[in-house]
């Protein structure tokens, strides 16, 4: 059985995380972290887990942690993870970073995005980006990995296949993301409060969203060159979901035939990612709940461009079910155990 620890379970990212695990054949959570409730009942703050969980919430103390679990996950503000990771803490346990601390390999580009000072950048170079399907080999041997943000993991899984087989031109990218409204966590904030987003859509970020420069440096790695594209995000009253549309240029003439089997061959024997038939656009209902990514796309022979679409449940895919995902690869698991989610409708 492995036993894990969570320090910031009380996030919306940190209770999805306890909800998957509860249902973990091979897992036990041990530790619930909450800087924010420390002593309370788990269950007080979130009542959905009454009777299911009887433990109280610790404080944030990782290097106590390390002793006693098998894999820490962080679900916590950038820059958390890095102040406080050492070498100490990963001799003797996995880390599943669920921020943006190690997922972007220039600390300078990090420090300009996310405007904080990066605390240990020793540790950049080692952490794995958790993206199972194209860094799964490289997940299983990890100390430390940086699960990848939920727009990123919808952009990036959305454009793959045809940035790698270089069917698109990745300088004319153009990334239109819309996200429901626990994507901005648990915080109070007055953009988030039911008057500013019911009835309600909005562009923000434009421009300086802190997801571009990872969507850039994947995909940069896929295509073999520096990637600039333009990702606007928009908020949406809704709870869950990601919704990408993506737009290039083709570098040629493609019939729908030839753009399928590429998708094909990247995604037909992954299990969480699903290309939909002809025609059908992905919906952010029908992966509600779910760790899958439902993805399509249509070529637009009149501008000689593709649209390229994708959704995912930003909680799961796009955070805990993500993170569950890579402690099975960690520890040589099935990778799908816990995972088995059928998407919630209605």
């Amino acid at each position: 059985m492995i036993r894990v620890g969570i320090i910031g379970a009380t996030g919306y990212a940190g209770a999805e995380l306890v909800r998957i695990l509860l249902a973990h054949k091979e897992a036990e959570i041990v530790w619930y972290g909450s800087r924010s409730y420390i002593d309370q009942k788990y269950a007080s703050i979130y009542q959905n887990f009454f009777q299911l969980v009887d433990a109280k919430c610790m404080e944030d103390n990782m290097e106590a942690l390390a002793e006693q679990v098998d894999v820490i996950f962080t679900a916590t503000p950038q820059g958390f993870c890095a102040s406080i990771i050492n070498e100490d803490i990963l001799s003797k346990v996995k880390v599943i970073d669920l921020s943006a601390d190690f997922r972007i390999k220039d600390v300078k580009i990090y420090e300009e995005w996310y405007k904080i000072e990066h605390k240990s950048p020793q540790y950049i170079d080692e952490a794995v980006y958790g993206l199972c399907e194209i860094n799964r080999e490289d997940v299983k041997k990890a100390r430390l990995v940086a699960n990848p943000g939920c727009y990123t993991t919808c952009s990036i899984l959305t454009c793959y296949p045809l940035v790698k087989e270089g069917l698109i031109d990745p300088d004319t990218l153009i990334i239109d993301a819309k996200s429901g409204t626990s994507g901005a966590g648990r915080g109070a904030k007055i953009d988030n409060l039911f008057c500013e987003v019911n009835e309600n859509m909005k562009a923000y970020g434009v421009a300086s969203h802190r997801h571009t420069p990872e969507i850039e440096e994947q995909l940069g790695y896929a295509c073999g060159k520096q990637v600039l594209l333009n990702f606007t995000p928009h908020l949406v009253p809704m709870n869950r979901g990601i919704l990408v549309t993506a737009y290039a240029n083709l570098t040629k003439d493609v019939s729908y035939e030839e753009v399928k089997a590429v998708y094909d061959k990247y995604y037909q024997n992954e299990k969480f990612v699903r290309v939909l038939e002809k025609d059908i656009c992905p919906q952010t209902k029908w992966v509600e709940g779910s760790n899958y990514v439902d993805v399509n796309f249509k070529i637009d022979p009149r501008t000689h461009r593709v649209i390229m679409m994708g959704a995912l449940d930003n909680l799961v895919k796009g955070a805990a079910g993500q993170a569950v995902q890579n402690m099975n690869l960690l520890f040589g698991l099935k990778e799908s155990e816990g995972l088995e989610l059928v998407p919630m409708f209605p």
